[in-house]
């Protein structure tokens, strides 16, 4: 998570802000209050470089923590910004579920994009290990979306 700093908030503002996030899958927050601003952005599942700070000319400091550590598999990962959708309409089921065997070519969930709903396929044979999103979180070009174990 990189978290940019104007004017510091109280932490404990800024834990309630992170929690916010977590709770409901946003990507990215910024908050201005009393000429105060923070803003979060959550990274990949794929882990980072240790923690470290770094100064700027301007004052600003970026935190980058580390994430969940490196997880086995083959990633599915969104080709571009939009709303992830596991099915194609609410009342139908979800085009896999953790545990679902899918082959090569196999649409696996839609991601819309400006009015656009773009099918996603797997690119491999094998198991879903893990569906990395919740159905209509905004994902990020780049984002992981599911995990499959290859046969």
């Amino acid at each position: 998570m990189a978290i940019f700093f104007e004017d510091m908030m109280d932490i404990k503002e800024i834990k309630k802000l992170i929690a916010l996030m977590q709770e409901t899958g946003l990507a990215e927050i910024e908050v201005e209050e009393s000429g105060r601003r923070v803003r979060l952005r959550r990274e990949s599942l794929v882990a980072l470089e240790a923690p470290r700070a770094i100064s700027t000319s301007v004052g600003r400091i970026e935190t980058l923590a580390a994430s969940e550590p490196e997880v086995e598999g083959h990633f599915i990962r969104s080709p571009i910004v939009g709303t992830f959708y596991r099915a194609s309409s609410p009342d139908q089921p979800p085009y896999a579920e953790t545990g679902s065997i899918v082959k090569k070519g196999q649409t696996l969930c839609i991601v819309e994009a400006m009015k656009l709903m773009n099918e996603i396929e797997s690119d491999i044979d094998g198991k879903i290990a893990h569906v990395c999103v919740e159905d209509g979180a905004t994902v990020e070009y780049g984002t992981p979306l599911f995990r499959i174990e290859a046969p």
